[in-house]
């Protein structure tokens, strides 16, 4: 016989919650709660929504108006976000069968502790698959986890909770994010178009034809995709379903509603991260014994983005070298001289001025830096820089070369991001 730790015995905060309303507290009972799978009333044959008319159906049975559902997934590579060889999650959308859409559909089940949800739920596996997969490019997945359940998935039928005949209190939420948790792991897009040969590049881009091709065969449906100007960064994947959203049958569907922005050629699928790529010198023909030049060669652009201590991307530096979180990553333009590289922006070269990273006209010697093996940039042979706070909204941080535990206490790592 398996042996059950006896902590799994004891029900989780929801069902306590529960048992005190009921009146009942089931503190070790035979069976595990945490368990126990929950209850549902009672449904005839599944009908599957948007091809089967509505007709006064149970809509705790069959999902209405919102019967047409999109999984929606992200690639987000300015910053880069998730694994550099998976897409992450968006959403899971309920849409109407012709497109359009509800929103915000229950104010009293608007929650703002998702992650308290889950591991009061005993779903701890779920929020660590979800802390990975399911990213906000602002950094606060946690708000954006609240912003999906509160959106959409109040407007599932078949999650309200009525719907429950043993229900626990913020089991919907539960369900809501372990059915599109699980929708996101059939739907591998990064490796289905590596299958294609579509893989992530600087240099090359791609018919929109092949990308809607490769994406369409493997969901077995037309798929949406979506661009940010010619940059490839979403999919929409379209379902029917046959019963309730908890336990029911997904049904692959082809796409309605808004359709693709991307253009029909050029489009890029940009590398989340990637290395400043080696140039070697050309070959040039010179008289024997003269030294190889050292100076300058055509420069490199990139983006300089900020690492704090937790290896989490914050932010990255703009035009004029400080610290932002809030706007675009400046260009910035390496040009390779003796001893390493100097950089510049739009503004100018960049140097320190008191020690703070500066760029602009007037730095009349620009710093010289290097790059370690893993794209960080060193300046003195150190990889680490300091900043007093990190930045919010519109307020923006000074770089320092140096600092401690006295002064300009956060210490960061300045990524070389090739663009």
């Amino acid at each position: 016989m398996e042996l059950v730790p006896f902590s799994q015995y004891i029900p989780n905060p929801q069902q306590i919650l529960k048992a005190i309303t009921a009146g009942t507290l089931p503190f070790l009972s035979s069976e595990n709660p945490n368990l126990t799978p929950s209850k549902f009333s009672s449904c005839p044959k599944p009908e599957l929504s948007c091809q089967t008319k509505y007709d006064s159906q149970d809509t705790c049975c069959f999902n209405y108006p919102g019967g047409h559902f999109l999984q929606t997934q992200f690639w987000d590579a300015d910053p880069a976000i998730g694994p550099n060889d998976s897409w992450t999650i968006h959403g899971l959308w309920p849409d109407h069968c012709d497109g359009g859409f509800d929103q915000y559909c229950d104010s009293h089940r608007r929650y703002s502790n998702i992650s308290l949800i889950l591991v009061d739920s005993g779903r701890g596996d779920l929020l660590e698959y979800m802390s990975e997969y399911w990213k906000d490019f602002r950094g606060d997945d946690a708000n954006l986890w609240e912003h999906e359940w509160n959106k959409h998935g109040t407007c599932i039928s078949t999650l309200e909770t009525k719907c429950y005949s043993d229900y626990i209190p913020q089991q919907e939420v539960v369900d809501y994010f372990d059915k599109a948790v699980d929708l996101f792991k059939s739907l591998p897009s990064y490796q289905t178009l590596v299958d294609a040969g579509i893989v992530p590049s600087h240099d090359q881009t791609y018919r929109k034809a092949d990308i809607e091709k490769a994406l369409n065969d493997a969901h077995g449906a037309r798929v949406t995709i979506r661009c940010h100007g010619k940059a490839f960064n979403e999919i929409w994947y379209h379902y029917h379903v046959a019963g309730r959203l908890q336990t029911g049958t997904f049904e692959p569907a082809d796409a309605v509603g808004g359709g693709s922005n991307c253009p029909s050629s050029g489009i890029r699928y940009i590398p989340k991260r990637s290395a400043l790529p080696h140039r070697p010198h050309p070959t040039t023909t010179r008289p024997p014994g003269q030294p190889e030049p050292t100076g300058p060669v055509e420069p490199r652009r990139g983006n300089l983005r900020v690492y704090t201590g937790d290896q989490q991307q914050r932010g990255c530096l703009i035009s004029h070298g400080t610290w932002f979180t809030s706007g675009t990553c400046a260009t910035f333009k390496a040009t390779k001289v003796t001893g390493g590289f100097n950089v510049q922006t739009r503004r100018g070269p960049c140097g320190f001025v008191k020690d703070v990273f500066t760029c602009g006209h007037q730095i009349r010697v620009p710093a010289l830096f290097e790059i370690s093996d893993n794209n960080q940039l060193t300046y003195n042979g150190s990889t680490t820089f300091f900043a007093d706070k990190a930045p919010k909204g519109h307020v923006q941080s000074k770089v320092f070369a140096h600092g401690g535990d006295n002064e300009h206490a956060i210490e960061l790592n300045i990524t070389w991001f090739e663009t």
